[in-house]
């Protein structure tokens, strides 16, 4: 193997990056700088600092990239309305890039030669890291243990760890593949790998943001979103941050039983994988300023902003965040956005949204015009020409079948 004298490692806690510092140090001799980034997984970042260091690495930085992670990586994402293949909200997809560039700046300023991840080679992960890797430092050497070393399952990696004393949150019973961070939390692996088994949603330890819809409440819980040009500014009339709000509206739509999809979704790499994603604040977001987009939106951009969302989460979902293409789009979605102002009110209950009232200084929804009572403002009888021009080509097309015999 190539010898490095320092790697900087994207670091979790969690069994993959805890096995791979000391397998560093071992195939590598180099010193290893673990940098952890924030983007909201809470308690899974207690105590990392001791274990990191037990562990073999030199160092470790600990990033707070929350507020960056929901101003600057969610809304933009909120705002396109991007939902891969229709139910994934992306909540692994987007915290890439922005560790992935973290880790270029701190691998900068510690003049290391190599960053090393702990993504498997069946995954998107890798190429989310590595394509934002390739954005900030083009010629840096990076590391991708899962493709290289001799460990070839989770159970190999937790026999490693425990041959090296390496503590490690998990057992061989409870080994689900989790990602949490602010947005959500995903599961896959175990039982999940059988499309054919049901999630036990109220197997102790599996979900953790939410309750199952059945176990909520019967008592429906309403909330009310506020807007200003499509980014998300007050819950309940109360002016917070993104991150706070997300945060706030996770307990709000966890405790309905909000946002638990089940999914065989297609990966970059050209397999289907199964995963459980708890989603409970990103779910009531997307509702709501959709619903705000519904007034406030022309037909024509509506229609084609809907298209413009299926590609921008694809690019999100790849890995591409940090590509002319998804600039070039989010420049068109923010101009859409300049009207997309006012107050959304839902109703949550027991896994539902329900639309509960919506109110806009820039509504295009005209009472006067829609009403099925009496109005002085639209000439009913406009419409048959309207409908004679609309519909001239399929007569054209009828007579000239009609003249041929072809009908």
């Amino acid at each position: 193997m190539k010898k490095y004298n320092k790697v900087v490692l994207a670091y979790s806690g969690g069994l993959d990056t805890s096995v791979i510092i000391p397998w560093l140090k071992e195939n590598y001799g180099c010193e290893v700088i673990a940098v952890a980034a924030d983007v909201g997984q809470g308690k899974e970042l207690s105590g990392l600092e001791e274990k990191a260091i037990k562990t073999g690495a030199s160092k470790l930085y600990i990033e707070d990239l929350k507020d960056v992670f929901a101003e600057e990586f969610i809304v933009p994402t909120i705002k396109a309305g991007a939902v891969y293949e229709g139910k994934y909200l992306l909540g692994t997809s987007f915290a890439r890039p922005i560790i992935a560039k973290r880790l270029v700046e701190i691998a900068k300023t510690e003049g290391a030669d190599a960053i090393a991840h702990g993504c498997t080679g069946k995954g998107n992960d890798q190429v989310r890291f590595e394509l934002a890797i390739k954005a900030f430092a083009p010629d840096m050497a990076i590391i991708a243990p899962w493709r290289t070393w001799e460990i070839k399952s989770r159970e190999d990696e937790i026999a490693y760890a425990e041959a090296r004393g390496i503590p490690l949150p998990i057992t061989k019973e409870t080994n689900y593949s989790k990602d949490k961070n602010l947005w959500h939390l995903s599961h896959e692996g175990l039982d999940l790998e059988d499309p054919a088994n049901e999630p036990d949603y109220n197997k102790e330890g599996f979900l953790e943001m939410s309750v199952s819809p059945e176990n909520a409440p019967d008592k429906a819980t309403y909330v009310t979103l506020s807007f200003e040009k499509g980014t998300p500014v007050a819950l309940n009339d109360v002016k917070m941050k993104t991150a706070d709000m997300i945060v706030k509206l996770n307990e709000i739509g966890g405790a309905n039983g909000i946002g638990i999809i089940d999914m065989v979704e297609n990966r970059l790499v050209g397999m289907k994988c199964r995963g459980v994603y708890e989603t409970p604040g990103g779910t009531i977001l997307y509702a709501a300023h959709k619903k705000l987009e519904e007034l406030c939106l022309d037909r024509d951009t509506q229609h084609y902003k809907e298209q413009v969302a299926v590609k921008f989460s694809e690019l999100v979902y790849y890995g591409q965040w940090f590509t002319p293409l998804r600039e070039a789009l989010s420049a068109f979605v923010e101009s859409t956005q300049q009207t997309v102002t006012g107050e959304v009110k839902l109703k949550l209950y027991k896994g539902n949204i329900i639309d509960a009232g919506v109110t806009s200084p820039y509504s295009l929804y005209s009472e006067e015009i829609a009403t099925f009572g009496e109005d002085h403002c639209y000439n009913q009888a406009d419409s048959e020409g309207f409908i004679n021009l609309f519909g001239l080509p399929i007569k054209v097309k009828a007579q000239m079948e009609l003249k041929n015999g072809l009908k």
